[in-house]
């Protein structure tokens, strides 16, 4: 497998696991199971590449395996995840107000 194919496997895995725990931790904000693992997986993606903007040592693990970016990509793929399922949330909140009982 190449590098490229295990960087977006890491940066959707640890997009999927922020949003879902962003989805769990704030129920407000929450867009069901599958809203979460979606937002998350694409948070995940687009953490990482704002993440290689800023930083790109952090971002890339192609061509050579190396922890330093390998926790990069988890964090900011987690990180991505967790806020974009979050604004997602806040999102649907915003258009569609919970109703209350």
């Amino acid at each position: 497998m190449s590098g490229t194919l295990i960087d977006l496997f890491i940066q959707i895995v640890a997009g999927i696991i922020g949003g879902y725990a962003a989805g769990a931790t704030l129920k407000s904000c929450t867009l069901g199971a599958v809203g979460n693992t979606i937002a998350g997986a694409i948070g995940g993606v687009v953490g990482v590449q704002l993440l290689a903007q800023v930083a790109p040592a952090l971002a890339s693990t192609a061509g050579n395996v190396d922890a330093g970016a390998l926790v990069g990509q988890v964090i900011g793929g987690g990180v991505g995840g967790a806020i974009f399922a979050i604004l997602a949330g806040l999102t649907k909140w915003m258009v569609v107000p919970p109703k209350s009982t």
